[in-house]
């Protein structure tokens, strides 16, 4: 894509530790098709031109431009960085006995979530409640966030493969 074009991408960061590879990024993946699968079935025009990309947490760090997008934290404050930025700052949606959390922004402004267990298996259970509960509010919101004129000539991409 050229310098300064138009893009919305709805990005799903995981951490960049070992067991996060091994065990939140393919959970990414899932979350992913589900949510792509869900925006190809939204009626809402504001949604058609969404692409969804998994991103390391150190990547969207350290790149302004995309922490301005919406974004779904995978993995917990242990294992992902942002969403141990986050921990404090985006509150609680659901506390399930201190097991799984979905923490979701209330500003309709800000489409952040973050979602995450105290393991795998509870992230897997907190991935599912979000998509059952929570992914049409998020949907919504990102539908109200304008596109991003990025400049995509850089290495890495997001348009390219995913990190």
């Amino acid at each position: 894509m050229a310098e300064g074009a138009s893009l919305r991408f709805l990005l799903i960061v995981t951490g960049s530790t070992l067991r996060a590879e091994q065990m939140d990024r393919p959970l990414a993946y899932y979350l992913k098709e589900r949510v792509e699968e869900a925006l190809a079935s939204s009626n809402d025009p504001d949604l058609a031109d969404y692409e969804v990309h998994v991103v390391a947490d150190f990547r969207w760090l350290h790149d302004e431009a995309l922490q301005a997008m919406a974004t779904i934290s995978l993995g917990g404050p242990g294992v992902n960085e942002l969403a141990h930025r986050w921990l404090e700052e985006v509150p609680v949606a659901l506390a399930v006995n201190e097991r799984y959390f979905i923490q979701m922004d209330p500003e309709p402004a800000d489409a952040h979530a973050s979602i995450w267990g105290m393991d795998n298996a509870t992230t897997q259970i907190a991935v599912s409640v979000f998509l059952d509960r929570y992914l049409p509010r998020f949907l919504e919101r990102c539908a109200t966030i304008p596109p991003a004129a990025l400049d995509l000539d850089d290495e890495g991409e997001p348009g390219g493969e995913d990190d």
